[in-house]
């Protein structure tokens, strides 16, 4: 009897024993009574009644990533292609996620699915390869409202791949090898035209630079000429100031000397003769000099007759 007593009493420790649970952390676990909801034990360590409570639903609240597999949607231009999408969720309320919905990555898929096709049956084929970022936000705030009464936190959506049918592709590639080689040729006209721009800006400097030399060379010349002009005109002016010099210091020494009008005149035609030695076309002679002349006609003409 009393082994099994303490039998007893053993199984009662261990059915006690039993009751208590340790959580982990990121964890909740979804506590049912005689098959209802009781509660929500997050992490941490709880005591459970045995054999009247149990553990319905382990669920992670850790944020979770669902790679669903390409769609088939039909873009406004009637242009069917493949997209697969990446969504990123975590779970906010355990208690609607144990009960809400059945199978809730299943329906997070199908809602992803017939809003995907929603959004891009109102955009083009271009709008839909240029416009990820704003098909990203749209499905993303769709999807998390319409799982909030899941206990669904939707953080963000991601188109992964838009596969478009193969001649789209090919004509798409055909496009970008057209508009990279239209990109070639302009930037091939840019480089030739800023190299004719260079080359005519050096030319117009060189042009300006031998103008200015030649500039400069032509008025050191005019410079030289003039210079050269002066030194002339000061030599003869030193020249002819010379000769008056000479002529009066040669007058004043007649003068000194008290000469005759007849040695006067006779210094007159020397100097008579030496202008008509020069290369003047019109000569005027002094009327004393006229008459000295005809005395020496005369005085030649007795000598001969004699």
């Amino acid at each position: 009897m009393e082994y099994i007593i303490i039998g007893l009493a053993i199984l009662a420790v261990i059915i006690l024993i039993s009751g208590i649970k340790f959580i982990p952390q990121a964890q909740v676990y979804v506590i049912e009574r005689f098959g209802t909801y009781r509660n929500s034990l997050n992490a941490g360590p709880h005591y459970i009644i045995p054999f009247f409570d149990k553990i319905a639903k382990k669920i992670s609240i850790k944020e979770q990533v669902a790679d669903f597999k390409p769609q088939p949607v039909i873009t406004k231009d009637n242009v069917t292609m493949q997209i697969d999408t990446v969504v990123f969720f975590q779970v906010t309320e355990a208690k609607l996620y144990a009960y809400g919905v059945e199978r809730p990555l299943a329906a997070i898929e199908n809602l992803t699915a017939t809003t995907l096709r929603n959004i891009i049956g109102d955009l083009e084929l271009d709008s839909t390869l240029t416009s990820r970022d704003v098909i990203n936000t749209k499905i993303t705030a769709i999807l998390d409202e319409a799982t909030d009464r899941w206990g669904i936190k939707v953080n963000r959506v991601e188109l992964k791949n838009i596969l478009p049918p193969r001649e789209i592709q090919d004509a798409m590639e055909r496009q970008m090898k057209a508009e990279r080689e239209r990109r070639e040729k302009i930037l091939q006209a840019e480089g030739e035209k800023k190299s004719q721009i260079l080359v005519a800006e050096g030319e117009k400097e060189s042009k300006i630079l031998r103008a200015e030399a030649e500039k400069q060379a032509m008025v050191l010349h005019a410079d030289g000429v003039r210079q050269q002009k002066i030194l002339e005109a000061q030599g003869e002016a030193e020249s002819i100031e010379m000769v008056q010099k000479a002529l009066a210091e040669s007058i004043k020494k007649l003068n000194e000397a008290n000469a005759s009008e007849s040695v006067l005149a006779i210094k007159s035609l020397e100097a008579f003769a030496k202008a008509a030695d020069g290369k003047a076309t019109k000569i005027i002679i002094p009327s004393e000099i006229q008459g000295l002349a005809g005395l020496a006609t005369s005085v030649k003409e007795l000598m001969s007759g004699s």
